[in-house]
């Protein structure tokens, strides 16, 4: 029996903006933008980005209400709540700083990583996390990134 996590949900205010940030800026793939409706039967979009490669994608969804609307960036209180793993940490920093993403720290190293954080846009904190120098990319499980012993 296979089970993934398939999707998780960004809250935003605009479909078109956010499909742009996350194509245009972030170099996600557009998996789907599909006519759908609310459960009380309102038109809104089915909308789903993904990294390229990546088997979990993001959910789009257009605020409805002044609930969700206070959500907007804020979707876990204030903490980094995203993580965004590539191969090339220093190469992908300069590419999403030049297309004008918001990063809020300078980067950094940690035992697990490089790593920087940004505002999406929505205003949500991420994480770009890169490997070590030196070292190949490290699996998704935070307790096997440290580099191996000398």
């Amino acid at each position: 029996m296979t089970v993934r996590l398939d999707l998780i949900t960004i809250v935003v205010d605009d479909y078109d903006e956010a499909i742009e940030y996350f194509t245009g800026v972030l170099g996600f793939d557009l998996v789907e933008d599909s006519p759908s409706r609310t459960n009380d039967g309102r038109p809104k979009r089915w909308v789903v980005v993904r990294p390229p490669g990546a088997q979990t994608g993001i959910l789009l969804a257009r605020a409805d209400g002044q609930r969700q609307t206070a959500a907007i960036g804020n979707q876990v209180a204030g903490r980094v709540g995203f993580f965004l793993r590539v191969d090339d940490f220093d190469a992908s920093y300069e590419r999403m700083t030049t297309s004008g993403v918001d990063f809020v720290t300078h980067p950094r190293t940690e035992p697990y990583g490089r790593v920087a954080v940004f505002r999406d846009i929505a205003g949500n904190h991420w994480d770009l996390l890169g490997p070590l120098p030196g070292y190949p990319a490290p699996s998704h499980d935070r307790r096997r990134h440290s580099p191996p012993t000398r």
